[in-house]
């Protein structure tokens, strides 16, 4: 079962794209009041959650939020959520909430589809640092 903070969220990434993996290290970087947690999309709690939510990894694959009151929340949508509780001026994309989800997530859906491409791919999840290795729950 998954056990997390009530206080917290949880973060799953796809653990192998490099772009996600920088993702996570900037929100760490900037999450000032430790509000979120991380996982890999691959790791045994990301697929509990997928399987709960019974999510098509065909077409939600890169990053998703999870908290135990708020449910789950995927592409753009999670995306704001994040940046809405990190420092300031990131909190400020926020504002980008009151796009409706089917507008916003094309623009996501597009940087996601082409991420390998651009950013590359690792050959395994990244193994955090023994510093980090608290934030994350695989």
């Amino acid at each position: 079962m998954i056990q997390l903070p009530s206080n917290k969220s949880l973060i799953l990434f796809d653990g192998v794209c490099n772009l996600c993996n920088t993702s996570v290290l900037y929100v760490i970087k900037h999450d000032k009041h430790s509000k979120f947690m991380f996982a890999p999309l691959q790791s045994n709690i990301g697929q509990q959650i997928i399987a709960k939510y019974n999510l098509d990894t065909s077409k939600t694959d890169s990053i998703l939020l999870y908290s135990p009151n708020k449910g789950l929340k995927v592409k753009s949508t999670a995306a704001l959520h994040i940046a809405k509780h990190l420092s300031f001026p990131n909190n400020l994309l926020s504002i980008f909430l009151i796009v409706p989800a089917f507008i916003s997530n094309l623009v996501y859906d597009f940087i996601a589809k082409n991420r390998y491409k651009w950013y590359g791919k690792k050959e395994s999840c990244m193994i955090p640092t023994p510093e980090l290795k608290a934030k994350f729950l695989e």
